[in-house]
């Protein structure tokens, strides 16, 4: 499952950890500055490989929801709190505090430290942390679901049930501090705030910029005269919220540099400063930065190689200094076989799957069940890791993965037992003669997933299906999900490893993540006890009943949890393993030259 409060979609082949929420290991609070070595040294650059292409500097939309996007926002911004590779919250005291001021009501204060500001001057405030809280709280939202009444205003990807039962929050008069009142309980409250890997990354004052309002008070006091929505007594749009919220949503996308240097605004240890679309980006040190952990790099290049052999081939080169390629058997022993070269490997917190929609072709569920009868989840697991992890799998949850407490016992009850071989002739049963056209949708880039997508598409013609390739490249398929021009999607799901928000992210009705548009009341219920549920067995418990509404519906399947593999040369040293949605890049303020 992907945890935090949200979780990212991969391009990456085998990453498979948690594609939920829920899952994630909870390893408490710590505070801590750095981890950097004092004596590692200062200056120089690095060039880290990527698999798939950047495209969004708002990487909290649905859209923009990708892992490179979060990666290169995490760099480039910080906040009240990162994770560590324990999986554990650590506390930036030196960007501002966040304590829990009240349990009943839940009411939580944050406060920036003065000195705290964007690569433009601009101090970063608590309305900053307004806009945060409304673009991923859908409180202002009214629209009906079926989106014929009301409005929806910010695109979030995260799931909003949390942040969306709070009272309108109140910002002190000198902007520093920010606090939020919840009308019911929350589980993830410490997680709540901070966009992508506890970040603060887009800023108000651009917002209100491009919305005609005059700073970034200026939109908070927009949003305080506006009624929390109501889809069961939808009001007319408010346009300025609207023109506002569209910005946000959009108005930061870009494959190249923008003219306006506003809408790549830092207030982390990194800036951008170049940017070649779908092959590279240039991260340069933030001079006036020193609010987090210090980096020790001047300068950061970021290539987009999807090929594992081609990554390879950059590192041996000494074009590439920092690699996460495509994990295979292949891939490990070369990268083993390079003199100079760091290998690190690992279950990751990310799975594959293949996702069916609940409309057009598969709007019947008996087609559903029986697209999902031809998939040979045994012959992809041997494909691409049985070499790698010969005790592996294929994955029977859509909630848990093998190392959680929780996901035998999933597996003994969630239905997934109906599909653990091909059944052909079950399929053209289900089918009654009819041939449906299926068009599946995936990273065209990715050689694990055109695999995957090849030995899916040759088994479900063998019942009767007609399957269109529908791949795309790498920076594009992201923008695809949920769109409406494919019947089935192949990708993967990683998450940061804390908190629970990730199950109803991903399969909570009318979410920004839930793409296939799976819609169950009794799973709805279940999600929002679950977001209100701080004890992690009663936690546990609900998971596995979700877990078991999401395979009753047809809604395709989990196919492996995915292998991470890093590689790093001995030009570079602090590069740690990481099995969450931020890979190397947790702790990239470590990264030194030699």
């Amino acid at each position: 499952m992907r945890f935090r409060r949200i979780s990212k979609a991969v391009g990456v082949a085998a990453a498979a950890v948690l594609a939920l929420s829920a899952c994630a290991t909870q390893g408490g609070s710590s505070t801590a500055s750095s981890s950097s070595s004092s004596s590692a040294k200062q200056g120089g650059s690095a060039t880290v490989v990527e698999v798939n292409a950047f495209n969004t500097f708002n990487a909290n939309t649905a859209n923009g929801n990708t892992d490179i996007n979060s990666k290169i926002s995490y760099a480039t911004h910080m906040g009240f709190y990162y994770v560590d590779n324990k999986l554990k919250v650590v506390h930036n005291d030196k960007f501002g505090s966040y304590q829990k001021t009240s349990d009943n009501p839940l009411t939580v204060k944050y406060t920036i430290n003065d000195g705290v500001k964007w690569s433009d001057g601009t101090p970063v405030t608590a309305y900053d942390v307004a806009l945060n809280w409304a673009a991923n709280s859908a409180w202002f939202d009214d629209a009906s679901a079926d989106g014929k009444t009301g409005t929806s205003y910010f695109s979030t990807a995260g799931s909003t049930q949390g942040l969306n039962n709070t009272n309108f929050p109140d910002v002190s008069s000198d902007g520093k501090t920010f606090t939020l009142t919840y009308t019911t309980p929350y589980a993830d409250w410490e997680t709540a705030i901070g966009g992508n890997n506890g970040t603060i990354d887009i800023p108000a004052h651009v917002v209100a910029k491009h919305t005609g309002l005059a700073d970034a008070k200026a939109l908070y006091d927009l949003m305080k005269g506006i009624k929390k929505g109501d889809p069961a007594s939808p009001q007319p749009v408010n346009e300025t919220l609207k023109k506002a919220a569209d910005f946000y949503n959009t108005g930061f996308d870009t494959k190249t540099i923008p003219s306006d240097t506003s809408l790549f605004l830092s207030n982390g240890p990194y800036i951008v400063k170049d940017m070649v679309s779908d092959q590279s980006m240039t991260l340069v040190r933030n001079k006036d930065y020193n609010w987090g952990p210090a980096a020790h790099l001047d300068q950061i290049v970021v290539r987009y190689i999807g090929s594992a052999p081609a990554q390879i081939q950059a590192l041996k080169n000494g074009e590439a200094d920092i690699i996460a390629p495509q994990a295979s058997s292949d891939t490990i022993q070369q990268l083993k076989a390079i003199q100079g070269v760091t290998v690190d490997q690992g279950n990751q917190l990310a799975y594959d799957h293949l996702d069916l929609n609940f409309n057009g072709v598969f709007a019947d569920q008996n087609v559903r069940t029986a697209f999902m009868l031809t998939v040979p989840r045994q012959d992809i697991l041997n494909k691409l890791i049985s070499q790698m992890d010969p005790n592996a799998k294929p994955l029977d949850s859509q909630i848990f993965v093998p190392q959680q407490a929780g996901y035998a016992d999933s597996v003994k009850n969630n239905g997934s037992s109906a599909y653990d071989s091909v059944n052909i002739d079950k399929a053209k049963q289900l089918l009654a003669g009819k041939t449906p056209t299926v068009r599946i949708m995936y990273n065209k880039d990715n050689p694990n997933r055109v695999d995957a997508y090849t030995l899916i598409a040759a088994n479900a013609a063998k019942a009767g299906f007609n399957v269109v390739d529908g791949g795309l490249g790498k920076s594009d398929w992201g923008k695809a999900l949920g769109n409406g021009t494919y019947d089935a999607s192949i990708f993967g799901w990683i998450n940061p490893g804390v908190g629970v928000s990730g199950v109803p992210q991903i399969f909570q009705s009318g979410s920004g993540s839930n793409f296939n548009k799976f819609s169950d009341p009794q799973a709805d219920s279940l999600m929002k006890q679950l977001v209100q549920t701080t004890d992690q067995s009663k936690q546990v418990s609900l998971e596995q009943q979700i877990d078991q509404r999401i395979w009753a519906s047809s809604y395709g399947l989990p196919l492996f949890q995915s292998v991470g593999v890093d590689a790093y040369s001995n030009r570079v040293t602090g590069v740690q393993y990481m099995p969450n949605s931020s890979g190397v890049w947790w702790n990239y303020w470590d990264w030194a030259t030699t």
